[in-house]
C-alpha cells in the first residue's frame, strides 16, 4: 500500500475523523467474534451519505480494501476488519429521514439502532418487526447485510421480508437504488439480492422499511420441562395443530443457568428446557387461540406453565432470553455463538447428538434457539486460556454445522457465514454454485475491495487469531489448501 494512502485518504473527510492510532483501532479489531481479530489501517468515521460515497469512490480509485460496519455485533466475523483496509463505521449515519405512518414505512439511515425504529412508531400503533437479541443496540445496517431474523421470525419473517427498497453506494463508487415504498413490484428483486449480502456488494445508505401494527393484545407463556426433548415436541405438536404464534423459543438448563445469573431471570426450577410461546394479534383471535394452545400445553408434559398476566411479566419473560448470549459470559470466560439450521422434524435428534458430542469434547454447551423454524444457536463455552481451548470449541462447532446440512438444514439461520463459516461452504454448495455467487458478487464489486476474505472459501488464508494458527486448522477441520 502506498505510503501516502492515509494521508490523501484523510483530505477526504473532515479533520479528526479519520483514525490511526493504535488505541483507536483497537476496539475495531473484531466484531463479536472476538477469536478473529485484525488491525486495519485506520477508521473513517463519516457522517453523512455524500462522505460515505466519496470514501468508497476513494477506495475503488486506489484499490483500498474496506468494510462497513455498525454496532459491531456479527457473530460470524462478518465486519472483522482487513489488515491492509479501512473500516468505514457507519454509527453517526442514524437519521430516520421520514417515517410516514398512513404509507406504513419509514426510510432510515444504517446506523439507525434496530429498536429506534419501532420507538419512533410507536406513536402511529407501529412497530418494525425484525427482534434479533441485540436489537437494542444493533444497527439497521448490519440488519441488512446478513439478513437478521430475530425471535418473532417464526411470524414476521426476516429483515428480507421488511425491506421494500434501499439506496446504496456499490463498491465501484456508483450510487444505486432499488425497490421503493410500495409493496407492488415488478421486474428482478434487487433488493431481495442486496439484502443479506454481508457487506460483499457495497453500504447501503438509506433503508426503506415496512412498519406493521403493534398487536392488539399479547398471550405469553412460559413452560417448563423435564428434557429438551418434551420441549422439542410441544414446538412439534404447536406446530402441527395449525397455530402460529409470534415466537416459539426453547432455552435449556445452561442458558436458564446463564439468565438467572445475569437479569435474575425467575424461570420455573428443576427444569432442563423451558418453551416460551407467544400468541399475538386481535383480542378475539388470541382469545380463540389460546384455548387450544392451553390444551395443548396441557398434554405436553410441562412440569409447570406460567402465564404473563401483564407487560411487565412479559418483558421479564422476554429479558431473560434476549439476555442469554451476553449473560453466558458470567458462566465461562470465553464461548462461541454457533447459528445453524436443521428441519423442525429432526429438533430432538439434532440436540441429542449436540449433547453427546459435547460431553465428548468434555465441553460445556448451551442451547437457545429459535424453534419454531429450528434455527440453531449452540452456545459452546470454553476457557481461551487453556492451550487447546479454542481450537477443541471450534472443532466442536464445526461438527455441529456439518450435521446441520448433512440434515437437511443450513450453516446459518441470521448470523451469516462471515470469516467463522466459510470453510463450510462447500458443505452446502456444489463448485458451479459457488463459482456461481462469486460472479454475482464480482458484478457489484470487480475489484474484491469490499469486505475481501469473507463468506468464500480459499478466497485468502484464514484469518490469525490470537493463538496465531487458525482453530479449524489446528482441529483438522479445514486446510489451507
Amino acid at each position: 500500500m502506498s505510503p501516502d494512502v492515509l494521508h490523501r485518504l484523510a483530505a477526504v473527510l473532515p479533520a479528526g475523523r479519520l483514525m490511526s492510532a493504535p488505541a483507536q483501532l483497537a476496539a475495531y479489531e473484531s466484531d463479536g467474534l472476538t477469536a478473529f481479530r485484525a488491525r486495519p489501517l485506520a477508521v473513517a468515521v463519516p457522517e453523512t451519505q455524500e462522505e460515505v460515497i466519496a470514501l468508497v469512490k476513494f477506495c475503488s480509485a486506489a484499490k483500498l480494501p474496506f468494510v462497513a460496519r455498525g454496532s459491531g455485533t456479527s457473530l460470524s466475523g462478518g465486519s472483522m476488519p482487513i489488515k491492509d483496509g479501512i473500516v468505514i463505521a457507519l454509527n453517526r449515519l442514524n437519521r430516520i429521514v421520514r417515517l410516514d405512518p398512513a404509507q406504513r414505512v419509514a426510510v432510515v439511515e444504517p446506523g439507525v439502532i434496530n429498536t429506534a425504529i419501532s420507538v419512533a412508531a410507536a406513536p402511529h400503533g407501529l412497530h418494525f418487526a425484525p427482534d434479533p437479541s441485540s436489537q437494542t443496540i444493533c444497527t439497521i445496517g448490519g440488519n441488512v447485510a446478513f439478513n437478521s431474523g430475530g425471535a418473532h421470525c417464526l411470524k414476521y419473517g426476516m429483515t428480507s421480508n421488511h425491506v421494500l427498497g434501499l439506496k446504496a453506494v456499490l463498491a465501484t463508487g456508483e450510487v444505486v437504488e432499488f425497490g421503493s415504498a410500495s409493496r407492488e413490484q415488478v421486474g428482478p428483486d434487487w433488493t431481495g439480492l442486496f439484502v443479506g449480502n454481508e457487506g460483499l456488494f457495497g453500504i447501503a445508505l438509506e433503508i426503506t422499511v415496512q412498519l406493521l401494527p403493534r398487536a392488539e393484545t399479547f398471550h405469553t407463556v412460559l413452560a417448563g420441562y423435564r428434557t429438551l426433548e418434551l420441549a422439542g415436541d410441544a414446538v412439534s405438536a404447536v406446530v402441527a395443530s395449525g397455530l402460529l404464534p409470534g415466537a416459539l423459543e426453547i432455552m435449556d438448563a445452561l442458558a436458564l443457568e446463564a439468565a438467572v445469573a445475569a437479569v435474575h431471570a425467575d424461570y420455573p426450577a428443576g427444569c432442563e428446557a423451558v418453551l416460551i410461546v407467544e400468541l399475538e394479534g386481535p383480542r378475539e383471535v388470541v382469545a380463540a387461540d389460546r384455548v387450544r394452545l392451553d390444551g395443548i400445553l396441557a398434554k405436553s408434559g410441562a412440569v409447570e406453565v406460567r402465564v404473563a398476566r401483564d407487560a411487565a411479566e412479559r418483558g421479564a419473560i422476554w429479558k431473560g432470553r434476549k439476555s442469554a448470549f451476553s449473560a453466558v459470559g458470567r458462566l465461562s470466560p470465553d464461548f462461541i455463538v454457533q447459528d445453524g439450521v436443521v428441519p423442525r422434524r429432526r429438533l430432538g435428534e439434532a440436540l441429542r447428538k449436540i449433547g453427546e458430542w459435547s460431553r465428548e469434547a468434555g465441553l460445556r454447551c448451551a442451547n437457545v434457539f429459535h424453534a419454531g423454524d429450528g434455527n440453531l444457536h449452540p452456545l459452546i463455552l470454553y476457557d481461551g486460556s487453556a492451550p487447546d481451548g479454542l481450537e477443541r470449541a471450534e472443532a466442536l462447532a464445526g461438527r455441529i454445522l456439518k450435521m446441520c446440512v448433512e440434515m437437511g438444514g443450513s450453516i446459518t439461520g441470521e448470523h451469516g457465514v462471515g470469516m467463522e463459516k466459510r470453510a463450510f461452504m462447500p458443505d452446502m454448495f456444489s463448485a458451479e454454485e459457488l463459482a456461481c455467487l462469486k460472479r454475482v458478487r464480482a458484478a457489484f464489486d470487480p475489484l474484491g475491495i469490499a469486505n475481501p476474505g469473507k463468506m468464500f472459501p480459499a478466497a485468502e488464508a484464514p484469518a490469525l487469531t490470537q493463538h496465531g494458527l487458525h482453530p479449524l486448522e489446528k482441529a483438522g477441520v479445514i486446510s489451507r489448501e
